[in-house]
């Protein structure tokens, strides 16, 4: 088969690989139908992820068709449309127990694309794939499902719910790439009384505003002035972090009123300064978080439902075999525009 390969910090290929083998009774393998890059697949070719090793076939984010499932595999068959989630879970460890799938203890966790070879790949082996996968329901096409692999559960779980996000709430979203995009997406459930977005590029600004934000304001003209303006002088009550750099992380710790909730979702290659000297007399929650996917039902059934639309994040479509040029334009957002990729299997 042909797959997407690492080979250290900078460099990738699209190449023949082994195909897959079923490894364990508790293993299946899929056809990849429709798959997607993710910007942690951008941190792992910067060499912010080490234990990823050379050789490893990238990718986290897939919907896929079951061609053979091992002999303890009970809910999946061959034939069967599923999503292959980004977290697997063994099901049976503590935290699998209270819904903690990406704290795994059991070999589970974020290992696709990690510590196992991933789905940028014409098929993969999906460890405990019964619940690891999520049998995709009729009528709701692969393309839309696709972004509950990562990005949604994600931004929902770690941003959204860590962040306390409520009704009447003022939300700031810092970052307006697809992370913070779905953030948005995810908070306006909650009918906030504001949403406002923060980035540095006018494309994802105004990509903010078509997922319905009320305020954009650029990162370079003092977000913190202007928060504060907006809400009277307290700030806002949630703060989202969807970037992963130091600088952002500490403006979110900025923008909060006091008692008010920081959530960081971003990938951070680097450290970042808590400046504990202002911050211990706020009242501040700061939360940060590996997504665990339990709420993936809940967001499929509202996207079956049709009261959650991802048609928005997907900006540019590819064949699979197009993989490289996907990660060309993929890596060039400011030039490119470029939100979500999908490359669909010819």
């Amino acid at each position: 088969m042909k797959a997407l390969v690492y080979h250290g910090p900078g460099r990738r290929s699209w190449q023949e690989a082994p195909d897959p083998e079923i490894r364990t009774a508790t293993d299946a393998i899929v056809r990849v139908d429709a798959v997607t890059i993710c910007g942690t697949d951008l941190h792992i070719l910067k060499g912010d992820v080490p234990a990823v090793e050379p050789g490893r076939i990238l990718g986290h984010e897939a919907v896929g068709t079951v061609v053979e499932t091992g002999a303890a595999i009970s809910a999946l068959g061959p034939g069967d449309r599923v999503l292959v989630s980004c977290i697997s879970g063994c099901g049976r460890c503590r935290y699998c127990r209270t819904g903690s799938f990406g704290q795994c203890l059991g070999g589970g966790g974020w290992i696709l694309g990690h510590r196992v070879d991933g789905v940028q790949a014409e098929f993969v082996r999906v460890p405990f794939a019964d619940t690891s996968t999520h049998l995709v329901p009729g009528g709701v096409s692969d393309e839309s499902v696709l972004m509950l692999a990562d990005i949604l559960p994600t931004s929902y779980e770690v941003g959204v719910l860590n962040g306390r996000v409520a009704p009447g709430d003022t939300v700031v979203i810092v970052g307006a790439g697809p992370i913070g995009l779905a953030a948005i997406a995810t908070a306006r459930l909650f009918s906030p009384n504001r949403v406002i977005a923060v980035d540095l590029a006018e494309s994802r600004l105004q990509a903010a505003l078509r997922f319905g934000v009320d305020t954009v304001i650029r990162a370079d003209s003092d977000p913190a002035r202007k928060v504060t303006e907006l809400t009277g002088g307290l700030g806002a009550d949630v703060a989202i972090e969807a970037v992963g750099i130091p600088e952002t992380f500490e403006l979110c710790t900025r923008l909060v009123r006091p008692g008010g909730h920081v959530a960081n979702v971003g990938v951070h290659g680097r450290p970042a300064t808590l400046h504990l000297e202002d911050l211990w007399i706020r009242d501040l929650t700061i939360t940060t978080g590996l997504v665990d996917t339990y709420s993936t039902p809940t967001l499929l059934s509202l996207i079956a439902a049709g009261r959650l639309d991802t048609s928005p994040f997907v900006t540019h479509r590819f064949a699979l075999d197009e993989m490289e040029k996907a990660y060309e334009v993929f890596s060039h957002p400011e030039d490119t525009g470029a939100l979500k990729v999908v490359l669909t299997r010819s």
